[in-house]
């Protein structure tokens, strides 16, 4: 087998090496490439083969992997003379790992199907840390069989490579963590500093709240006993409880005048859901107030959602 990887940058300079470890042992090859030849050094050194082009990689390769800053440098990959889609070979597997857009891969999913090959989008999720150690999520959006035909191989550079669903489902995946992530980061900063003019220190408010529901749960645990099955009572904390606490701290944000955007946003949900008569269900059915905004249902069934539990249990 011949493997190639494209983009040896902060992520993929880790990724490739962590291939490189868990194929070439057996045999097998691996190709590199990237815009500059010096970032391949260590690569090289350890027995990878330099590749002069995307397009030389895929005259030879059984599967190709890329980590690229987003989309530009992905349709240059794909769409230059010497991109990958001038001499991809029918059957070829290609993972794209780079954070991209979900209409840039289904688009260019269709030319690589027209050639035989099959494109992922794999986008990944770990950092550098996990790139380099292989602790790494990847979320794979395409064929199903030839994913798990070659998992063996995503195996090798991230220990939890899953399959989402169709082309465009891993990227689609990969904006939904990552923008959570950074809505979240706005909102502890918000919360921070009105904690911290209200004469707080720092890592007291650290520590207090590690110590509270947010802090022993992860956030997305929770959203499997309300918003997953769409089951709102009995309620575990009632809205108009949290409507209270949300009045409470954003009062005490005008009292220190501290800018408190997302808490009003959510005293506003807060405040609709009481005026729906809501105020005894539990204080995440807000959400739904946003699924009906955009026209979508949220609702999973109880069984797939107790295995996805079980297995979330046994794999961590």
């Amino acid at each position: 087998m011949k493997a190639g990887f494209i983009g040896l940058g902060t992520m993929g300079a880790g990724m490739a090496a962590n291939l490189q470890k868990g194929i070439q042992k057996d045999g097998h090859t691996v190709l590199v490439h990237d815009v500059r030849r010096e970032a391949a050094a260590s690569h090289i050194r350890n027995g990878a083969v330099w590749a002069d082009s995307p397009a030389a990689m895929a005259e030879t390769c059984d599967i190709i992997f890329s980590s690229l800053p987003g989309p530009v440098e992905f349709d240059a990959v794909s769409y230059d003379k010497a991109g990958l889609l001038a001499t991809i070979r029918p059957g070829t597997a290609y993972f794209d790992l780079t954070t991209n857009a979900p209409s840039t891969v289904r688009k260019a999913h269709a030319d690589y199907a027209a050639k035989g090959a099959f494109l992922f989008d794999a986008p990944v999720s770990g950092g550098p840390k996990g790139a380099a150690s292989g602790k790494l999520a990847i979320w794979c959006g395409g064929d199903r069989d030839v994913f798990d035909r070659w998992k063996p191989v995503l195996d090798t550079i991230g220990d939890q490579a899953k399959h989402i669903g169709p082309i465009g489902a891993g990227s689609v995946a990969k904006l939904v963590h990552n923008c959570y992530g950074y809505i979240a980061t706005a909102a502890a900063a918000e919360v921070f500093s009105m904690g911290v003019k209200a004469g707080i220190e720092p890592l007291a408010i650290w520590e207090a709240v590690r110590q509270g529901a947010i802090g022993r749960r992860g956030a997305f645990d929770s959203l499997t006993d309300q918003f997953l099955p769409n089951t709102y009572e009995p309620p575990a904390f009632a809205l108009r409880l949290a409507h209270k606490d949300v009045s409470l701290a954003t009062a005490l944000g005008r009292e220190m005048n501290v800018p408190m955007r997302l808490a009003n946003l959510a005293l506003a949900d807060l405040s609709e859901g009481l005026n729906r008569g809501w105020g005894n269900r539990d204080s995440r059915a807000m959400m739904v107030l946003q699924t009906e905004r955009a026209g979508v249902e949220v609702e999973v069934d109880p069984q797939r959602l107790t295995e996805a539990l079980e297995n979330k249990a046994k794999n961590g």
